[in-house]
């Protein structure tokens, strides 16, 4: 083995101090000890280095060698990654346990894609032919669904030269060579490798006038999150977070889903593992993992490939809208990604700040959501990446630094309720407290998709809610009794509101998934509902009769019957038949 400058001078926990030389280049990748530990050069101090390690630290020792490499963490992109599970640095688990057995062997080295695997190839340049940056010169299917699109590398154009035909290549085999006005010659392979701390370039950041449809009635109508924009999902523990990611993931119409898996339990991505490779997507009746990638960076993996597993995660993003797709990146959770912050911040003695976090944590959670966008790619195609970061304030306290940092740079704040958790009602995102800043510029597609008249409604609706979360705290004090029977109409239609509008069954085979016109369907019943009852109060007609008659309890359960054959207007005609027997029986 070649001999090396660079020594292990301390060790503490996943940070080791390395001497010799110069010093290390900051930011770049090093291995370390006898069982060559991948890690990361963090800080730098005349000839003494700080590392932090992405594999468990135990049985290393002072004296021990560390290997340079001079080259930034990166991760090899290319063909063979969709239906792939990663670990935090991108390598894949399936070809670990293939090579090691069931459990990660330290120091174990395996790039993201599997080299010896051939994959027919069109190519589509030749000899003489002038490329671009991002310009796509060769096209493979990538399981049934994904047509992986090879891309020129950024920052590389010229000349083709020495092109192959179409066949089957390897990742790494060269297709052709581009040669620049300089001379100089870089070879192009189905595979690039890139920096994981590095954002891909794009042409143009686009307007964001579209929403990502997810068949979620709250989120879709009320809370939306803009197509390349970024929203976040707070709450305390069992609210419900990540059964709400898995529902986005499962029927949001995204192109590509990556779902991130930061310092969650093992058990939660065994069981996206199970659910996501059993669901059939509804856009093409395949599998959901041919459109997947999992990266599991578990609770019980170290803390420094937590802190690198977020940056992984949107590399591959990245990576795919460049090709002119739209992704989605679930990140399940950024607290157990901040507290992997704390800890190696802690480790590196570095001055903390507001409950021991990192001064600079604001700084990283902004560098990662900004890295979601609508963009014009460099080859001119359309793609985008929206980020979905799941959120774990201690004890549901949206005050904590994580959660009040994450809302300065996100748009949609859905913020989960234990109370509503509680009483069962799913997602439980609390109407009062969450809001969506991309539902004015998506009004167009609305209006579109949904029918005319949609964003009217949609604006009666939250009036008719938060005049019951008014009303609400006058039934705490005095009771509902002697409220007015135009008051008693808005808590009652609002209850169908809560019961038969946002309150969804993920099990539910009529309920899991809404589309926009039966949403539409939905509310324009239960507004005429709240009409009709109006109409009755004003002739002083009591409201206990409308409620007699069922119909506000039908339309809580109108989620299923519109779903399972039932019309808008046959629920139509069910409250203008309620409604006009009471009106009859008042004459």
């Amino acid at each position: 083995m070649e001999e090396t400058i660079y020594k292990i001078q301390g060790v503490n926990g996943p940070v080791v101090t390395v001497t010799g030389g110069r010093g290390l280049p900051k930011m770049s990748l090093v291995r370390v000890g006898d069982e060559r530990l991948p890690g990361e050069v963090v800080s730098v101090r005349g000839t003494q280095s700080v590392v932090q390690v992405y594999e468990d630290t135990a049985g290393l020792r002072a004296g021990q060698p560390v290997w340079p490499t001079n080259q930034p963490l990166s991760v090899m992109l290319g063909p063979g990654m969709i239906g792939t599970v990663y670990d935090g640095i991108a390598r894949p688990l399936a070809a670990i346990e293939g090579m090691a057995g069931s459990f990660i062997t330290r120091g174990i080295d395996l790039p993201a894609l599997d080299t010896e695997r051939k994959w027919d190839v069109t190519v589509e340049i030749q000899d003489g032919d002038t490329v671009a940056e991002g310009q796509i010169f060769a096209r493979t299917q990538e399981g049934e669904i994904i047509e992986h699109r090879c891309m020129v590398p950024p920052g590389v154009s010229g000349r083709v030269t020495e092109a192959k035909p179409s066949g089957a290549y390897t990742v790494t085999e060269r297709i052709a060579q581009i040669e620049d006005d300089r001379g100089r010659k870089t070879p192009l392979t189905l595979s690039q490798i890139w920096p994981v701390r590095k954002t891909r370039p794009a042409k143009e950041r686009l307007s964001i006038t579209m929403p990502l449809f997810t068949g979620q009635r709250v989120i879709d109508a009320l809370f939306p999150v803009g197509k390349g924009g970024c929203a976040a999902i707070p709450g305390p523990f069992g609210a419900g977070k990540t059964m709400t990611q898995h529902q986005l993931a499962k029927w949001c119409d995204a192109d590509i889903i990556i779902y991130l898996g930061c310092g969650e339990r093992g058990n939660e991505m065994t069981q996206v593992l199970d659910e996501f490779g059993e669901l059939v997507d509804p856009k093409s009746g395949k599998s959901l993992m041919e459109r997947t990638i999992l990266i599991a960076n578990t609770s019980n993996m170290p803390v420094a490939a937590r802190e690198a597993s977020i940056y992984t995660g949107m590399t591959i993003a990245e990576y795919y809208r460049d090709m002119g797709y739209h992704v989605a990146l679930m990140a399940d959770s950024t607290s157990r990604w901040a507290e992997a912050l704390r800890e190696i911040s802690g480790r590196l003695e570095e001055m903390p700040a507001e409950e021991s976090f990192p001064a600079y944590l604001p700084s990283r959670l902004a560098g990662f959501y900004e890295r979601a966008g609508y963009m014009r790619t460099l080859s001119g195609a359309e793609g985008s990446v929206t980020v979905v970061g799941a959120v774990s304030p201690q004890g549901g306290d949206f005050s904590e630094p994580v959660t009040q940092n994450t809302k300065r740079f996100i748009r949609t704040f859905w913020a989960l309720d234990r109370a509503l958790a509680y009483a069962r009602h799913f997602p439980a995102i609390n109407w009062n407290t969450s809001y969506s800043e991309y539902f004015d510029a998506c009004a167009g597609w609305y209006e579109e998709h949904y029918g005319k008249g949609f964003t009217a409604l949609r604006a009666r609706l939250m009036t008719l809610l938060n005049e019951e979360a008014n009303l609400q705290e006058i039934v705490k004090l005095i009771g509902a009794d002697v409220l007015p029977d135009d008051q008693k109409l808005v808590i009652q239609t609002a209850r169908a509101v809560r019961e038969g509008f946002l309150q969804q069954n993920a099990f539910h085979a009529a309920d899991t998934f809404t589309p926009p016109e039966r949403q539409m369907a939905m509310l324009e019943v239960i507004l005429h509902l709240y009409d009709r009852g109006r109409e009755l109060t004003a002739q002083s007609i009591p409201l206990s009769q409308l409620e007699k008659t069922g119909v506000f309890a039908e339309l809580s359960r109108m989620k299923f019957g519109m779903g399972e054959g039932k019309t808008r207007e046959d629920y139509m005609t069910l409250v203008d038949r309620a409604a006009d027997s009471v009106r009859e029986a008042n004459l």
